[in-house]
């Protein structure tokens, strides 16, 4: 009696008379194990389940391959599977339990249909496109963003690469794609910023496309959003522009503002690779700034002081054994110029930080030339005005210095404007007595 009922049932096409576990719900491993099998779908695009019962790949088939062994058709049978289960979502009931097990195979569809066609042992190491050095990540984070497409790049399942000059992410299948040069190019040709403050030029301009990669755009969002980057002025679709922040050069040396602002993905790479580049000339940019900003002015004369303080570390072997010149080594212009900022030196201004180290290195110096080290106290000056007194030095906050002879000077005892300075006034009476003598001869 009970075959007899089984065969019925399979004869309407609800059963599988070779399993007679077939109306028992099945695990999402076993969904895995079928949605491989060649032979497991049909050949009809979409169906409809009033029609005929169909479970994509649920039935058990005792012929096909092994888990795990794939040919070339199995990437037609995933596409073809992943085309009928979304077919199959549209038309269950909305919030159906069959519908949310449906979404999830269909998940699971399109991990494996990815894993198939990114075999990692084929992929090369590196590659090299539109100056862009890619290398293979050996990371398996889950979740990073290609920057080419803007999905989500499965570490787990999918190859991906990264450049080592301005830190481009993509997927191996993304790589032909790339038409965005590398950024560092740009960085090693042309290192200045815009500096003026969001210099828009308004949308019809760009023939209301993506400024980078020519995408039709519109503020509208129809049929992509124009979102604008502060830092250029321009209007970029949404695959080039992601709402990164940024802090603007601009924004600070002219309003001394640190508040980051949107801008688009290559303006980002470009900002955070010339973070560090001093190539701000404050003093010709903004002279008055140093009017505003105390913390510019005091910066400005430790830089000063650590000018006067090199000549002293040059000359001197235990400075020279002690590297005390490589305290300064993060930031190399310091000891070239009192200048030239960098925009990370302005943020660490605002915020403090390079105040307090720049001052603690300011005393290591100093107390290596006036208290540690005999040879650099003996280079000291002694006021040949006043006659009385400690060893001057040029760095010393309470002396003056001449700026024709570099001799040094009490502050009360000399003026720059009113007082003569005795070692300028013995080289030109000797000067003088020389000229004679040449004359003569």
């Amino acid at each position: 009696m009970e075959y007899d009922e089984r065969l019925a049932r399979f004869r309407q096409g609800h059963l599988n008379p070779f399993n007679k576990a077939e109306d028992e719900p099945r695990g999402d491993k076993d969904l895995l194990h079928n949605e491989m099998k060649p032979d497991s779908f049909e050949s009809e695009p979409c169906f409809h389940p009033t029609d005929r019962v169909m479970d994509l790949g649920l039935a058990e088939d005792h012929f096909s391959c092994p888990a795990g062994s794939f040919i070339a058709s199995d990437i037609e049978h995933l596409k073809q599977a992943i085309e009928d289960c979304k077919c199959l979502i549209l038309e269950l009931p909305e919030h159906s339990e069959k519908q949310k097990d449906t979404v999830a195979k269909l998940i699971h569809l399109r991990l494996k249909l990815q894993e198939l066609k990114e075999p990692d042992e084929d992929e090369p190491n590196m590659r090299v496109l539109l100056e862009h050095r890619f290398y293979k990540e050996k990371s398996k984070r889950v979740k990073q963003t290609c920057d080419e497409c803007s999905a989500i790049i499965w570490g787990l399942v999918q190859t991906w690469y990264t450049c080592t000059g301005c830190s481009y992410r993509c997927h191996s299948k993304c790589l032909n794609t790339i038409t965005k040069p590398c950024v560092r190019s740009k960085v090693s040709h042309q290192s200045e910023y815009e500096l003026n403050i969001c210099p828009e030029r308004g949308l019809d301009s760009q023939d209301y496309r993506c400024a980078e990669c020519r995408a039709p755009v519109s503020l509208r969002g129809i049929p992509n959003e124009a979102r604008q980057c502060d830092y250029t002025g321009q209007y970029y679709c949404n695959n080039c522009h992601w709402n990164d922040m940024a802090v603007l050069p601009a924004r600070v040396i002219h309003n001394w503002e640190f508040e980051s602002r949107k801008v688009c993905r290559s303006s980002m790479r470009y900002l955070s690779l010339m973070i560090s580049r001093p190539v701000l000339k404050l003093k010709e940019i903004n002279p008055l700034l140093f009017n505003f900003v105390e913390e510019l002015v005091e910066i400005r004369k430790l830089r000063q002081d650590i000018l006067q303080m090199k000549p002293y570390f040059i000359t001197c072997k235990e400075a020279m054994e002690a590297r005390l010149l490589l305290q300064l080594q993060e930031r190399q212009h310091f000891v070239e110029s009192d200048e030239m900022y960098s925009l990370q030196d302005l943020i660490d201004i605002s915020s403090g930080r390079l105040s307090s180290s720049l001052t603690e290195i300011h005393t290591t110096f100093a107390k290596h030339i006036k208290l540690d080290c005999e040879r650099c106290q003996a280079k000291g000056f002694v006021c040949e005005l006043c006659k009385e007194g400690d060893v001057l030095f040029p760095f010393d906050s309470h002396t003056s210095m001449c700026h024709d002879c570099s001799a040094v000077f009490h502050r009360d005892c000399y003026y720059d404007n009113s007082t003569t300075c005795p070692k300028c006034a013995r080289m030109s009476e000797r000067n003088q007595a020389v000229v004679p003598l040449v004359s003569r001869e």
